[in-house]
């Protein structure tokens, strides 16, 4: 095995052609290789989909239903090009973003007296 590499390592040193063989080589078949496996692993049906669907726990599906409503509201937000910036900001000073329109940050209630002495 080692002697076999030291040939290789000589040859791709030595040859461009074969490099470039070799290199091609190292990339394409195992990119041949997944697809054919992701190809023939890939049980996309209309009819497992729905069986799925129906057999899917209530919180599962509003978890779903949730992230897609927060991408959608992400995404429109890109396509109108607002400055989301302020995520970021908001989550640094560990606020949160509501969902009332036109108010986007929502501090976090501070802890009174009563709940920091429990």
């Amino acid at each position: 095995m080692v002697m076999a590499w030291k040939w290789i390592v000589r040859r791709t040193r030595d040859s461009k052609p074969f490099f470039f063989a070799f290199a091609t080589i190292c990339g394409v078949v195992p990119g041949v290789i997944g697809f054919g496996v992701m190809t023939l692993t890939n049980t996309r049906s209309d009819q497992l989909e729905s069986q799925l669907r129906s057999k899917a726990r209530p919180e599962t599906t509003m978890m779903g239903q949730v992230n897609k409503e927060r991408l959608a509201e992400y995404l429109g937000e890109l396509q109108r090009k607002e400055n989301t910036n302020d995520r970021y900001v908001a989550a640094l000073k560990g606020e949160t973003l509501t969902r009332k329109p036109y108010v986007r940050i929502q501090p976090i209630p501070e802890k009174t007296d009563m709940e920091q002495k429990k």
